[in-house]
């Protein structure tokens, strides 16, 4: 870890949450850093910043900014006291109170001490953060009046002003609502706990279907569970026990060129074979031949139909984002097809559910 000063030259961008600062390190080195107005007030230039430079030094990929830890000089750099009483990022010197929608003080709190079931209500379980548009695109495209939540878990990203997606598909109409769970926050609500935030999701937003999905910055080690893949079958078991029907993306892909992550990726045999007790719907997109076999080879080895249900989707198709572009490990529809045909297939799934 490693922290550093900085002056901030310029703003490059400011939106809710989130400001992109283009800084010059104390050592003459020039970058990027982000800074969320959650946990520090905004800045101007010239302003002095400390910054965790620990994600550059080590030239990670999506995480690789420099992120604003205090403003200098100011007195108190940040007021902004919630009415609630849970911490975020907890025991860290930048824990976070918020409100959840489980406390007393909570406008939702009679609802969720109620709250016990979602009802057979259809939860797309992703397995990465770049699934949540197709999936939620092809949801809409079945069916436009279907009110989405999208529940974000803590598995990678931990504030939710992090994506540039997820405010772009608010403002879309390809989302209804986001609730932050765990250690997560930034949120439209905020809940303990990946359960309560499911039972949220249904009883205070009116949610016909709900998404999961860990944020952006998927972390992965090559082991064979030491990945943040194992949310997706961690999720799948919270959906099983909350009597809600669980719809599992696969990840696949045939344009990556690591072979663990080839035809079906190992995050998904892991998260579905071993780690989701509970039993998940897993849409299957019809594609070639020899991909097709391919994948039919991975299941069938790995023992995810011992467990789970095939749904596969023949005439599976990139549903219309408008302007906003899919893209996954820098890679769109037209490198890798494969890869969003797959969230897209379990979007219609999921739709289909809500229409029986």
């Amino acid at each position: 870890m490693r922290l550093v000063w900085a002056e901030v030259k310029s703003v490059e961008s400011d939106r809710a949450g989130v400001q992109r600062l283009d800084v010059v390190l104390d050592d003459g080195a020039a970058g990027d850093a982000l800074l969320y107005t959650a946990l520090c007030e905004s800045c101007s230039c010239g302003d002095r910043v400390l910054l965790n430079a620990t994600a550059v030094d080590l030239s990670l990929g999506t995480g690789g900014l420099h992120f604003v830890v205090a403003k200098a000089g100011c007195g108190v750099s940040l007021d902004d006291a919630s009415a609630g009483h849970v911490m975020k990022a907890r025991y860290t010197p930048l824990q976070r109170d918020v409100l959840t929608v489980e406390e007393a003080e909570s406008p939702h709190a009679s609802v969720m001490a109620t709250a016990v079931s979602l009802e057979g209500m259809p939860v797309v379980c992703c397995g990465l953060h770049s699934h949540v548009l197709p999936v939620a695109a092809a949801i809409k495209q079945s069916d436009r009046a279907l009110r989405i939540v999208y529940v974000m878990t803590d598995g990678a990203s931990l504030p939710l002003a992090f994506s540039d997606l997820i405010p772009d598909m608010l403002a879309a109409g390809l989302l209804d609502e986001t609730i932050s769970a765990g250690q997560a926050f930034g949120g439209g609500l905020e809940a303990v706990t990946l359960h309560s935030a499911l039972l949220a999701a249904r009883h205070v937003c009116g949610a016909d279907v709900v998404i999961v999905a860990l944020g952006p910055g998927i972390t992965g080690t090559s082991t064979p569970f030491g990945h943040g893949g194992i949310a997706q079958g961690e999720a799948i078991n919270a959906v099983s026990a909350l009597g809600g029907r669980a719809v599992a993306v696969l990840r696949l892909s045939f344009a990556d060129a690591r072979a663990r992550h080839r035809g079906v990726s190992h995050h998904s045999l892991a998260a579905l074979a071993t780690v989701a007790l509970g039993s998940a719907t897993i849409a299957v997109p019809t594609l070639s031949e020899s991909q097709s076999a391919e994948i039919d080879n991975s299941l069938q080895e790995s023992g995810v139909w011992d467990r789970h249900t095939r749904v596969d989707v023949p005439a599976a198709i990139l549903p219309d984002t408008g302007e906003l572009r899919m893209r996954s490990m820098g890679r769109s529809p037209d490198d890798d097809p494969a890869f969003f045909l797959a969230a897209a297939a379990a979007g219609t799934v999921a739709a289909g559910i809500c229409g029986r």
